[in-house]
C-alpha cells in the first residue's frame, strides 16, 4: 500500500478481488443511473446547430422534462447498462497497469497518467458501439432531425418494442446504412477525447487529494477529501478535452467520417465558442459522476481490502 501526502492508496495486490468485483458492478449501475440525464443533455447539446434546439443546460433539461417526460432524459438507457462491462475492464486494467508500471517507476503521477490512458483505450474499444447507438436513441424525440437514423412509428407504440424493439430498429439502420464499421464510427475521437481525459484524471485527483490533505485538519476524513478532489479533477480534465468530446459527439451522430473536417466546420460555423458546446453539462455531469465514483471507488476499494490489512490502515 502506497502512501501518498496523508492519503493512501490502496494498491491491486491489497485488494480481496471476489469483493471488488462484486461491490463493483453495483457501483458503476449507481452511477449510470445518476448521470445519464446530464449525457443525453450534453449529447444534444453538442450536436446541435447553435442554439436551434437549446438555449443551454437548464433550458434543455425543462423543454426535455416538459415535452417528453422523464422517460426522455433516459433514452437509450437500456442499451448504455452494458457499458458495466467497459467500467470493469476499466478499473481491472487500470490498476493492473499501475502494478506493473511499479516496476519500473515509484512515481504516483507517472503510474497514474499511463494506467488511466491504457484503462480508457480499452474501455473504449468496448464502449464506442453501445456510444453509438445509445447516442442515436438519445437523439430521438426533440433531437431526432438531427441523427441519421429515426424509429419508425411501430416501433413508438408496439409495448413490446418500448426498450429493446427501438435498439433493434436503430442497430439495423446502422448496419444497413454503414455496416459493422458504422458501430465503430468515431473510435478514432473517442480515443483522442478520452484517453487524454483519463491520463489527466488520475494525476490531478491524487495532486489536489495531497493538496488537501495538507490544507486540511489532521483528522478530517480521507474520504472528505477525496469526494472533493474528483470533481475538481473532472472539471479540470473536462475543460481540456471537451473540445474534442463536440468532435466526436458529431462524428458519431451525424455520421461523419473525417474528424479533421468536422473540426474546420464546427469553427466556420461556430467560432472558437463552438468548443464550448456543452462543457457546462460535461462538468455539471462529471462533478457528480466523479463523487459518487470517488466515494463508491474508494469505498469499494476499502471493503475489498484483504482482511489481514483491514485493522492497520488508518484512514
Amino acid at each position: 500500500m502506497q502512501q501518498k501526502g496523508n492519503i493512501q492508496i490502496i494498491e491491486w495486490e491489497d485488494l480481496d478481488k471476489k469483493k471488488f468485483y462484486s461491490f463493483g458492478i453495483f457501483m458503476t449501475m449507481a452511477i449510470r443511473v445518476t448521470v445519464y440525464p446530464a449525457t443525453l443533455i450534453r449529447t444534444r447539446l453538442q450536436v446541435q446547430k447553435g442554439k436551434s434546439l437549446y438555449s443551454g443546460t437548464f433550458d434543455a433539461f425543462f423543454k426535455i422534462l416538459r415535452t417528453e417526460g422523464v422517460r426522455g432524459l433516459y433514452r437509450g438507457f437500456m442499451v448504455n447498462t452494458f457499458t458495466i462491462v467497459s467500467g470493469q475492464a476499466y478499473i481491472t486494467t487500470y490498476e493492473l497497469v499501475r502494478k506493473y508500471v511499479s516496476q519500473y517507476s515509484e512515481a504516483n503521477t507517472v503510474k497514474s497518467v499511463v494506467a488511466g490512458g491504457s484503462a480508457s483505450l480499452v474501455a473504449q474499444s468496448i464502449t464506442v458501439p453501445i456510444d453509438v447507438v445509445s447516442q442515436q436513441l438519445m437523439m430521438q424525440g426533440q433531437g431526432e432531425h438531427l441523427t441519421r437514423f429515426r424509429l419508425g412509428s411501430n416501433s413508438e407504440n408496439r409495448k413490446s418494442a418500448r426498450f429493446f424493439g427501438q435498439t433493434r430498429n436503430i442497430v439495423s439502420q446502422i448496419f444497413a446504412a454503414d455496416g459493422f464499421r458504422g458501430f465503430y464510427r468515431g473510435y478514432v475521437a473517442s480515443l483522442l477525447t478520452y484517453i487524454p481525459n483519463s491520463a489527466a484524471w488520475w494525476p490531478f485527483y491524487h495532486f489536489y487529494a495531497e493538496q488537501l490533505s495538507i490544507l486540511a485538519p489532521s483528522d478530517c476524513p480521507h474520504l472528505v477529501l477525496q469526494a472533493v478532489a474528483g470533481p475538481l479533477a473532472a472539471a479540470t480534465a473536462s475543460t481540456v478535452t471537451n473540445p474534442m468530446d463536440v468532435v466526436r459527439a458529431r462524428v458519431q451522430v451525424e455520421g461523419r467520417t473525417s474528424i479533421i473536417q468536422t473540426f474546420r466546420e464546427l469553427i466556420r460555423e461556430e467560432g472558437c465558442w463552438g468548443l464550448t458546446k456543452g462543457l457546462s453539462a460535461r462538468i455539471i455531469s462529471s462533478a457528480p459522476t466523479a463523487i459518487v465514483m470517488v466515494v463508491g471507488y474508494e469505498t469499494l476499494k476499502k471493503l475489498s481490502l484483504r482482511p489481514e490489512l483491514v485493522d492497520s490502515r488508518h484512514w
